[in-house]
């Protein structure tokens, strides 16, 4: 079973930034990558996507502030996070995908955006 690990996570003030980090245990060629999050009392928010050619999707919460990428090559991927509000603040989880067949997430890491 592929392994994934995020890391990055944390506390950030209203209107600063933070970098999220996922590593794989294997090759992600071929697999989409991208984050889920989760705030509390609300269902699971596809944030972001990239495919294996580099072309993104972004939620309509955060088009034009958070900006995904991924490296095929060293089998990582993040998720830069800019301008941050209030709203952002969840767990947000790394996935990969195979044509919709097969599906690994990470365990989780918090954004806690504060004023």
């Amino acid at each position: 079973q592929v392994q994934l690990v995020e890391s990055g996570g944390g506390s950030v003030q209203v209107g600063g930034s933070m970098r999220l980090s996922c590593e794989a245990s294997g090759s992600i060629f071929g697999w989409t990558m991208g984050w889920y999050r989760q705030a509390p009392g609300e269902q699971r928010e596809l944030v972001a996507s990239i495919d294996t050619r580099g072309s993104a999707r972004y939620s309509d919460a955060v088009k034009g502030r958070f900006a995904i990428s991924r490296d095929n090559r060293e089998g990582t991927g993040s998720l830069q996070m800019n301008s941050l509000r209030a709203e952002d603040t969840a767990l947000y989880y790394c996935y990969l995908d195979w044509r919709g067949a097969e599906k690994y997430w990470g365990q989780g890491t918090q954004v806690t955006v504060s004023s």
